[in-house]
């Protein structure tokens, strides 16, 4: 009896075993089974697929202007793109600089993006260092470009040359806040090259709508200090100017306050600044009548998409003019209530024979300091 107990309880665990074998089996190879291992792969696959791309800042983000624009730009990459992305502020010592960019590097970053002149060289550096890495400078004047770095810089000589015509229109306007003085003012973070390729273009610019206009020059010698830019602005409103081109960075918001403060208009740069500020202080941005802007985020967004589509020429820089959209003025709210028609139809004839090429515009960029203070001089008030 024991005997037989034993074969029947043995029986019974070999069938237990074996349907459950045969449960494990028909889950494996059914539609739930199969699918739940397809998505996890292909969740794999779209992770690794995800482009990361990487923004770093030379100084601090809130400048409404240069910095901020390549930050949009990062953020149309992230929307339009659908890529991992982070910015890093590296602040304003200079120091930091190239070991950031190198730790940055030695990240599982695809992507990394810094712009200036004045990091050019070590980026590149950090570029030659990293060659499994793409690089980015969005803006600079030096056109040496490792292998897997890509550059761009501005037509800002000719779209200062716009701003100047709009400037030297505005002074000799009937607009309520213009003087009868035909003089306008600039005001750039230092006295280098890539500024004086705006002033130069600017002073040309203003002079072919005037050939008597004066131009008040002023350099605040840094590009982080609203103070100073609104106390060298307020030298010049003082003294007879009625519109001032910021050419300074953040310094370049002291020149906004000044312009609130003595009732006298502005000209923006980078970004389309009047816009930028009109949420916060409509006042200070109604006299702010149209920026000279890079369109330093497009242009972000459309090398990124390149790299994306593997359609990007890496190791070269390309000069972003009206022709290719990568500059222009502002042509917003402000510019249209604030500038008469027809000086608007004047602004724009101007635009159309720098698109033309019938206008020819000088670059500082290959100038000897000599001439550039020949230039100064020639319209100093």
């Amino acid at each position: 009896m024991k005997k037989n107990l034993l074969v029947i309880c043995l029986m019974a665990v070999l069938l237990l075993v074996t349907a459950c074998g045969n449960n494990t089996a028909n889950n494996s190879s059914g539609t739930n089974g199969t699918n739940a291992g397809s998505d996890t792969a292909d969740n794999g696959a779209a992770s690794a697929d995800k482009l990361k791309v990487v923004l770093l800042i030379p100084g601090t983000l809130g400048d409404k202007s240069f910095f901020d624009s390549a930050n949009s730009g990062l953020q149309k990459v992230k929307i339009e793109l659908g890529a991992e992305t982070k910015v890093i502020e590296m602040g304003t010592d200079k120091t930091k600089w190239e070991p950031t960019f190198n730790d940055i590097a030695s990240e599982d970053w695809d992507v990394i993006i810094s712009g200036g002149s004045e990091i050019t060289e070590m980026f590149n550096a950090t570029a030659e260092a990293n060659p499994d890495k793409k690089f980015i400078n969005y803006d600079t004047d030096i056109e040496d470009a490792p292998a897997n770095m890509y550059n761009m810089s501005y037509s800002t000589n000719e779209v200062s040359f716009l701003a100047g015509a709009t400037a030297a229109l505005l002074t000799q306007s009937d607009l309520p806040n213009a003087n009868p003085e035909n003089v306008i003012g600039f005001v750039g973070g230092m006295d280098i090259p890539g500024i004086n390729a705006f002033l130069v273009g600017y002073i040309q610019g203003a002079q072919y709508v005037n050939p008597d206009v004066k131009v008040a020059v002023s350099y605040a010698g840094d590009f982080v200090n609203p103070a100073k830019g609104k106390e060298l602005s307020l030298i010049q409103y003082n003294s007879g100017v009625d519109v001032i081109f910021n050419v300074a960075g953040g310094t370049g918001l002291g020149i906004f306050d000044a312009a609130k403060e003595k009732t006298k208009y502005a000209i923006g740069v980078d970004s389309d600044q009047g816009m930028l500020l009109k949420e916060t202080d409509s006042e200070k941005a109604n006299l702010i009548v149209t920026s000279a802007i890079k369109k330093i985020d497009s242009a972000i967004l459309g090398a990124v998409t390149k790299i994306q589509d593997g359609t990007l020429e890496m190791g070269k820089r390309d000069v972003l003019g009206f022709v290719e959209d990568g500059v222009g003025i502002a042509e917003n709210d402000i510019y249209k209530s604030v500038f008469p028609a027809e000086l608007q139809t004047k602004v724009e004839e101007v635009k159309q024979k720098l698109i033309k090429k019938e206008i020819t515009v000088d670059n500082a960029m290959g100038m000897e300091t000599s001439e550039v203070e020949a230039i100064r001089n020639a319209v100093k008030p």
